[in-house]
């Protein structure tokens, strides 16, 4: 199972629960707040790329890493048994 559609979602799904929840300001007042939160927004969103970009990366070494432990299992079987002789 891969988590990183379930991260982007609950990301998403944060971002729309915190649009809803923030008071509805009138157009006469100052715009800023609002800004300042689709700046926010934004970070986050950006933020939540590399991080999935760096979950990538690590989901790929960690697979060539037990890739590697795997053949050195059937090398090192294959090897007359160092740790098993009696």
């Amino acid at each position: 199972m891969n988590p990183k559609p379930l991260v982007v979602g609950a990301v998403v799904a944060a971002s729309v629960c915190g649009w809803l929840a923030a008071p509805n300001q009138s157009h006469a007042q100052n715009d800023n707040p609002n800004q300042a939160l689709n700046t926010l927004f934004a970070e986050v969103a950006a933020q939540q790329i590399v991080i999935a970009e760096n979950h990538t990366k690590i989901d790929e070494k960690l697979a060539a890493v037990a890739e590697e432990i795997r053949l050195a299992r059937i090398y090192s079987g294959r090897g007359g048994g160092g740790g098993k002789s009696r």
